[in-house]
């Protein structure tokens, strides 16, 4: 029989550490008697005594619970529960430090993993720090020896709810009312069978999706009805999986939010998208108001053009796009995004692109839109990367690209193969779509040589 591991028994006493470097998910690395240590709450040229709060075998991990000489860079978080929330990383680290840090880590994994370096870096993309978070799935737990509910974000590197009373990265109509959640269900008769609480936020509504593992007694309807009202939140309730999300109040109009794209260029006014509260849509409606024109004007699109958009979600970059090309496609795995980006067409007066379902890991083989040719390719994929596509690239003969990208290993990965297949990394920059936290959106402009 194999015998059981026993856990480490953790030194009480705080330890003494100096710390060398930041690591790609923002805590210090020290390195005691040859072993790595990733400490929270540490910046790179800090002496630190931190308290271990792991030990393994190939390294440790632990959080600074006394700064004795701290970083120039080090600010007082926006937080009052910094240190112990996940939701956030580096709010200890000065918001012009944290987007010097994610440009320097582009620039190390397009060196690492394709050998780059863009002929050009685009400035970086800011905007607010606190309150842009309007999506975000909140965890809810019913502590009964508390007598209270616990409504947020896990803690950091566990799986338990954080005890949060406010959130500052959140949208202020939520994050400023976690207290008013908690109340809330705490006073609900189905309080333990709350998981999950969704947020989505539009230009012009919030909406609460509540997530109830059993079915909703008469009272606590009230109560969430009441509750939403008086915030002038709109409610949707989930008994089931996703399939089953459907809004309580307010009863008329169609189940949507909307945001609205900024006027640009010869535009008389910015396109309109409309979303379920379920839907992908960007975290930072900041972010996403300027990164669409950049993207756009990155990618030189003309009247005549005739733009490839893979990845395209609900209609995001395709629907502003068709205002600029003569013909626009796009494509997504999930045939409801088709169907929402053919209901955005109709809501923008457009007629001039097409929507197609496809698994885009996928090789196209026999699919209509991967037979035509294009001026030009905008790319938008998730954390996995677009490999399948970027190969098939000579194909579409396209000579411009743009990349947007929410994880830069991928990036520098897809990078090296389009320079393998004639193209040029013009230019790279990053865009601050997750303040305070580790997560690196960047985007990218290739030509062809």
């Amino acid at each position: 029989m194999a015998r059981r591991s026993r856990k480490k028994r953790l030194p009480e006493t705080p330890v003494a550490a100096t710390i060398e470097s930041l690591s790609h998910d923002g805590r210090g690395i020290a390195r005691l008697d040859g072993k790595t240590t990733f400490v929270d709450n540490a910046l790179p040229g800090e002496q630190v005594l931190f308290q271990y709060t792991y030990m393994r075998r190939k390294f440790d991990e632990g959080r600074a619970v006394e700064i004795l000489s701290p970083s120039p860079e080090r600010v007082e978080p926006p937080c009052a529960h910094a240190l112990i929330c996940g939701g956030c990383s580096l709010q200890h680290l000065a918001p012009d430090s944290q987007i010097a840090r994610k440009q320097a880590v582009l620039a190390e994994q397009l060196e690492h993993f394709g050998g780059l370096t863009p002929d050009t870096w685009l400035a970086p993309l800011t905007g607010p720090v606190t309150g842009y978070r309007g999506k975000a799935r909140l965890g809810v737990k019913y502590v009964e020896a508390r007598g209270e509910a616990l409504v947020g974000f896990r803690e950091k590197r566990n799986s338990f709810i954080a005890d949060l009373r406010r959130c500052e990265v959140l949208i202020p109509e939520v994050g400023h009312r976690l207290n008013e959640l908690r109340a809330l269900v705490s006073d609900l008769a189905l309080r333990a069978r709350i998981p999950q609480i969704e947020v989505a936020r539009g230009d012009d509504a919030v909406a609460l999706v509540i997530r109830h593992m059993d079915p909703l007694p008469a009272g606590d309807l009230e109560k969430l009805l009441a509750f939403c009202r008086a915030a002038e939140f709109q409610l949707y309730l989930q008994p089931g999986n996703e399939s089953t999300v459907h809004r309580v109040w307010p009863e008329q109009g169609e189940e949507r939010l909307y945001y609205r794209h900024a006027p640009h260029g010869a535009d008389t006014e910015g396109a309109e998208l409309a979303f379920h509260p379920t839907d992908f849509t960007q975290v930072n409606a900041d972010i996403n108001r300027r990164m669409v024109p950049l993207a756009l004007d990155l990618l030189e699109v003309e009247a005549h053009h005739q733009v490839l958009d893979l990845f395209c979600g609900l209609g995001n970059f395709t629907i502003p796009a068709a205002r600029r090309a003569a013909r626009v496609v796009g494509v997504e795995g999930s045939q409801a995004m088709v169907e929402r980006g053919y209901e955005n067409a109709r809501r923008n007066g457009l007629d001039n692109l097409a929507f197609h379902a496809w698994d885009l890991s996928q090789a196209p083989d026999g699919q209509p839109w991967a037979r035509e040719a294009y001026h030009r390719v905008l790319l938008d994929p998730p954390r996995s990367g677009a490999l399948e596509m970027v190969r098939l690239m000579p194909h579409f003969g396209a000579d411009r690209l743009v990349y947007v990208s929410c994880n830069p290993a991928t990036l520098a990965r897809d990078a090296g193969e389009l320079v393998e297949r004639g193209y040029r990394l013009k230019a790279a920059g990053v865009m601050d779509m997750f303040p305070h936290t580790a997560h690196v959106e960047s985007i990218a402009v290739f030509d062809r040589r």
